[in-house]
């Protein structure tokens, strides 16, 4: 199973659409690793640098409608060439939360005065994320701060995500 547990790359906006998370002009591309250098190259605010914040980032928690914009796998791909199998978020477009999970990611959707909590409490520091996907909950800590945070997500999605995505799920079952 892939790790979900790591440091934590705040995004403080929401509406973040698959062309800001891999631009279209990289679709060409035929590998998964080919588009890692590209992820969040168009993503434009304030304080924001994606050659100086995604590295060795594996979690994203942002705000709400993260995934908008045109249904492609390319944007979990880009993701996880980068390490990143973790977004947590206050919704996502629902075309790109399932391909999340069915590329064994996970999206975790939590209320917005949670995320607006998180934010708080931990976006201006060094953070990291526990997962434990068998007890539905993250653990967010940093500098002797931690919170604990349950979550849900549908029986199916978690054995999608625990199978590592709908192929290897397929292949166990069917």
């Amino acid at each position: 199973m892939k790790s979900f547990s790591g440091r934590v790359l705040f995004l403080d906006r929401s509406d973040i659409n698959t062309d800001e998370i891999i631009p279209a002009k990289y679709l060409t591309e035929i590998s998964r690793e080919a588009l890692a250098p590209f992820l969040l190259e168009d993503l434009k605010f304030e304080g924001f640098d994606p050659a100086r914040d995604i590295a060795e980032k594996r979690v994203i928690v942002t705000r709400s409608n993260f995934g908008c914009g045109s249904s492609r796998e390319h944007a979990p791909w880009a993701l996880e060439a980068n390490g990143i199998n973790l977004v947590v978020g206050a919704s996502f477009a629902r075309i790109f939360r399932q391909n999340m999970f069915n590329c064994g990611m996970l999206a975790v959707e939590l209320p917005s005065d949670t995320i607006a909590r998180l934010f708080t409490r931990f976006s201006h520091q060094a953070t990291t994320v526990i997962t434990d996907l068998n007890s539905r909950e993250l653990t967010f800590s940093t500098d002797g701060v931690t919170e604990k945070v349950p979550f849900v997500i549908s029986a199916f999605d978690a054995d999608l995500v625990a199978a590592g995505g709908w192929l290897e799920y397929a292949d166990a079952n069917f």
